[in-house]
């Protein structure tokens, strides 16, 4: 099966089903700001699942474009993609769990439709926990269409559960289908949701009777919807028994066409086949954006910066499989033949997107030579490449962080990307003040304010640590006279009670007023000792460890207060989402 008959006989089916056929919406949205993408079909009908009449009706159908960027260092292997279509169906407060399970099982099992064996197919439903219970009632509607028990399995929120698309929204507990590949067990484990290849994902039902409110609490939608998603191209490498996706008819010729601009025959090697797959999936990604009725062109914020990226990432690797002539406008010319059918705003913005390809393509390929050969000389003379030579090839020869990093990780080395930070908000703070001044451990200055500052930040660090987890790290700090920024790791806002919880547990260390002191000692003495240092290796020999009593113990140049009654009263500002599973907190002392 292709992907057009797939498309076809799934919108086919559910309009049987007295579902209206609406079309996709733009991959870029229009009114919600915390997010740069369409990532799902149920993301332009947020409005709508919280209860606004739809004007076509309550049982909807489409296919819809989308663009996810959160997996993009994971492209490359056999079924990663930034760029996908997401047939879905819907129920705005119409029918519920028990019918949406039916026409599932009807769709993939009958004979008239996607006839896969039942044998084959199992399930996962949502196991339940403090804020919503388990959900027996799927479980109890699958076993009605005939899956048995050892078929039914019962996962956490990580794996069924859906939504919200941004921060807040509606969301709820899913039940998803998994179809046998035939592949032997990576375990005695090994169940549906497991990464090894034998279950593979081929539909997603989400009940969703929910809504995400800002302070990270949950409460029940005034009507009950269900949003189903089925992802096209992972649909048609399982009905065809293929091994990726690259392999399915809308990206084979793509692949086809860059190994015959790279002169690569069969069999390809490992690195040949991701830079290949990298370069697929990218141009379609970035044909889709450019070919927006908004004509948003490459640029360095938000949604332009990832048409950049991408753009900037696929003549990066045609580079590495030395492709020397120029190459985007041809394989766009091809997303553009496949998809226009089905998306018209291709053959409407053909010229627009051609256009920007090719001034993109001239512009980054003679900064790509540039910076290669600067990156290669600096390698040579050294063995090695710094966040400080990162940020001279960045300032100096335009060369992007990620594609350094890349380079480097090719190599072996990683780079320090705190240190690069550090060195461009050094580089911007200079270049406003006009000034000299340096930022010792992301500090202004040495003031008095600052240093309380400061301690309250290592206080911070250790307080979102035990109560989010110790997957917290440290990705950026900056330290004025006004207020602490702390950058880190986390998928999503804090709720309201989370940071209610952190700062007072910062401010009862004050309260307790403990003792802070620095030892002298190498990195490895100090991770020994369970120091927190997630950048030490900018420095040389050995390093300060500053520790507050037994609370907190991290490398860090200072300097500090000598007691932390001297900090004063902690207080979180605000915090925000600065980018992919990053969050920034602002805070201040009184």
């Amino acid at each position: 099966m292709e992907s057009n008959e797939l498309r076809r006989i799934y919108l086919q089916f559910f309009k049987e089903k007295n579902h209206a056929i609406i079309p996709s919406a733009s991959i870029m949205p229009d009114d919600d700001p915390t997010v740069l993408f369409t990532t799902a079909g149920m993301h332009p009908l947020q409005v709508y699942l919280m209860g606004q009449p739809h004007p076509a009706g309550n049982r909807l159908a489409n296919c819809q474009k989308c663009l996810r960027t959160g997996d993009i260092d994971d492209v490359g292997d056999a079924t990663h993609l930034t760029f996908f279509e997401m047939l879905g169906n819907w129920s705005l407060g119409d029918y519920f769990k028990k019918e949406a399970i039916t026409m599932s099982w009807e769709f993939l099992t009958d004979t008239r439709w996607l006839g896969l064996d039942p044998e084959k197919i199992s399930v996962t439903v949502f196991e339940g926990d403090e804020e919503v219970p388990r959900d027996e009632e799927s479980a109890n509607y699958w076993r009605e269409v005939g899956i048995p028990d050892d078929r039914i399995h019962y996962l956490d929120r990580s794996e069924n559960w859906w939504g919200p698309a941004g921060e807040t929204g509606p969301c709820g507990p899913d039940t998803e289908m998994f179809y046998d590949t035939g592949k032997n067990p990576c375990s005695e484990t090994c169940r549906p949701g497991c990464n090894c290849g034998k279950f593979f994902e081929i539909w997603n039902d989400v009940f969703m009777s929910y809504n995400k409110k800002a302070d990270g609490t949950y409460e029940k939608l005034k009507q009950h919807n269900v949003d189903t998603g089925m992802g096209i191209e992972r649909t048609v490498a399982v009905l065809n028994g293929m091994q990726s996706v690259f392999e399915i008819d809308s990206n084979a010729p793509l692949v086809e066409k860059v190994m015959k601009l790279a002169r690569i025959k069969e069999p390809m090697n490992e690195e040949q086949q991701r830079a290949i797959r990298i370069i697929v999936d990218h141009i379609k990604a970035a044909t889709f954006i450019l070919a927006d009725d908004k004509h948003l062109p490459p640029s360095n914020l938000g949604q332009g910066y990832v048409l950049r990226r991408l753009i900037r990432r696929t003549i990066r690797q045609g580079n590495l499989l030395n492709i020397k002539q120029q190459f985007l406008p041809e394989l766009a010319y091809f997303v553009i033949n496949f998809y226009k059918e089905t998306y018209p705003e291709l053959e409407r913005n053909k010229e627009f997107i051609i256009e920007n390809f090719t001034q993109e393509e001239d512009k980054f390929s003679k900064a790509l030579r540039r910076g290669l050969r600067k990156f290669n000389k600096i390698l040579k003379e050294k063995e090695t490449i710094t966040a400080e030579d990162a940020f001279l090839l960045f300032t100096s020869f335009g060369f992007p962080l990620e594609i350094t990093t890349e380079l480097a990780t090719e190599q072996g080395i990683t780079i320090n990307l705190e240190v690069f930070k550090e060195e461009f908000e050094h580089h911007r703070d200079l270049s406003r003040k006009a000034t000299a001044g340096t930022f010792q451990s992301g500090l202004a200055d040495h003031s008095e304010r600052t240093t309380r500052l400061h301690t309250a930040t290592h206080l911070l660090q250790q307080a979102l640590r035990e109560i989010l987890g110790d997957h917290i790290e440290q990705k950026g700090s900056n330290i004025t006279p006004e207020r602490t920024r702390f950058d880190f790791n986390h998928p999503k806002n804090l709720s309201m009670e989370e940071l209610k919880k952190i700062e007072d547990i910062v401010n009862q260390k004050i309260k307790e007023a403990l003792p802070v002191y620095k030892e002298i000692m190498t990195p490895q003495e100090a991770k020994e000792q369970g120091a927190l240092g997630f950048f030490e290796d900018r420095y040389e020999g050995k390093v300060s460890v500053y520790s507050v009593d037994s609370f907190s113990k991290e490398i860090c140049t200072g300097p500090h207060v000598t007691n932390t009654q001297e900090i004063g009263n902690f207080r979180i500002q605000k915090q925000k989402n600065i980018g992919t599973g990053l969050m920034r907190i602002r805070a201040t002392v009184d």
